[in-house]
């Protein structure tokens, strides 16, 4: 079992993102409206010297998406990372997003076809 954490760039993309995940059989997504340091840091210093609210409320939207699954194998990570691509672009390019996984040592709470996604196949 594997974390995987996506945080896409481009929040107009998140439902073409979990659609493509949802076709390879990632459908159990959590979605956190999220900001970066250096966004925020923007926000604060753009605020104190702008006279109107529509321009200080239009930064504060633009955020993030961060996307959290658990995934079975390092195999569904990598078509994690494939699905997301084929809609963001290249990920080692910029504006497009971070995608890390790590092996999760336990796991409580995920359905079984996560588990055992052999039991899917038979």
């Amino acid at each position: 079992m594997h974390m995987v954490m996506f945080v896409l760039d481009d929040p107009n993309k998140l439902d073409d993102v979990l659609e493509a995940w949802n076709n390879i059989g990632v459908s159990g997504v959590t979605i956190a409206e999220t900001t970066s340091f250096f966004r925020r840091n923007t926000q604060h210093v753009g605020a104190r010297y702008l006279f109107g609210i529509s321009r200080v409320s239009d930064q504060a939207e633009a955020g993030h998406f961060a996307l959290f699954t658990v995934v079975p194998s390092i195999d569904v990570v990598d078509q994690c990372i494939a699905a997301a691509e084929t809609i963001v672009g290249d990920l080692s390019e910029p504006n497009t997003g971070i995608l890390t996984a790590w092996p999760l040592a336990k796991v409580k709470g995920v359905p079984s076809r996560l588990l055992n996604p052999e039991e899917d196949r038979q």
